[in-house]
């Protein structure tokens, strides 16, 4: 059983992780640390894009010889494949660490898996360590990788009076978490020149109506994992396609608080969807729901 120490060191990687939000696609944003021997934090680090070292790497670097006989504590199982980096479970037995810690199994690991192979070198290996907190980071591109199409967030203003500066409100809030985002029939980066160029493009075109899945399987091949759709008017394309959203975003003026009773109607929270959060700042409030299963 994970001790306290590296409960508290899992919650740091978490953290960690999500500083890669935005730019490690296509691949996972991870974070590590590195415990030694006493449970002393030596080493800490994330994975920022494709191409650059993992979070592993970044972790034992900063660790140093302090590393061997340690724990790794790391968000998602480590890699086992040598692919533009060196495979991250290799670089821990070269480390010597005694104990790896993870919070997700990786589903798209090769071979055996990195768990595996660790546990074969002699590592101790522990699993599903707060694994749920891990998905507060983690689960978009779980989602996109499982479905092969990107984890869609559309995010709008429910009141029309004050939807011009709800929705850049929200465009600016949630922007740098996605990979791409489409907003004024506009279609840029989340975090601009955020990726690496060598392993990730924007689709062609910004108007996701019509065939929306469709839309979404051209963007995942070209390496996006999430994305972001900004305004109520992209109702007409998005709400017969609610099968293809993962989260609602609705913000709703704080000046008249019975305004929002209007808001829990079919339309604006549809079968499927549960509310995750309601958030307030002096303007609005805003409503959070996400896709059952999701």
């Amino acid at each position: 059983m994970a001790s306290a120490v590296e409960l508290s060191a899992m919650r740091h990687a978490i953290t960690l992780s999500a500083l890669g939000l935005g730019t490690t696609s296509p691949n996972p944003p991870v974070g590590c640390v590195i415990l030694e021997q006493h449970g002393a934090v030596v080493g800490a680090g994330f994975h920022r894009r494709k191409g650059e070292s993992h979070a592993e790497a970044h972790a034992l670097n900063a660790a140093g010889g302090a590393a061997r006989g340690g724990t790794a504590v790391v968000t998602l199982e480590p890699c086992n494949h040598v692919g533009v980096t060196p495979a991250c479970r290799q670089e821990l037995i070269n480390a010597g660490v005694s104990r790896v810690v993870i919070a997700v199994m990786d589903p798209t690991s090769r071979g055996e898996g990195g768990a595996s192979m660790l546990a074969a070198a002699g590592v101790e290996v522990e699993i599903d360590v707060l694994r749920d907190e891990a998905l507060t980071v983690l689960e978009p591109w779980l989602t996109a990788t499982q479905r092969r199409r990107p984890y869609l967030t559309w995010a709008f203003a429910a009141e029309s009076g004050h939807r011009t500066a709800a929705e850049k409100r929200l465009l600016r809030v949630l922007r740098a978490t996605a990979d791409l985002v489409i907003a004024d029939n506009t279609l840029q980066e989340g975090i601009p020149g955020g990726h690496a160029d060598a392993y990730f493009a924007l689709p062609g075109a910004a108007e996701i109506g019509g065939n929306l899945s469709q839309w979404q399987s051209a963007a995942y091949e070209v390496g996006v994992r999430s994305m972001l759709v900004v305004g109520h008017e992209q109702a007409a394309a998005l709400r017969p396609h609610l099968h293809a959203v993962d989260e609602i975003v609705i913000a709703v003026p704080r000046t008249d608080p019975l305004r929002a009773l209007d808001v829990v109607h079919p339309d604006l929270m549809p079968v499927g969807f549960r509310l995750v959060e309601v958030a307030a700042d002096a303007e609005s409030m805003t409503l959070r729901l996400r896709r059952l299963g999701v």
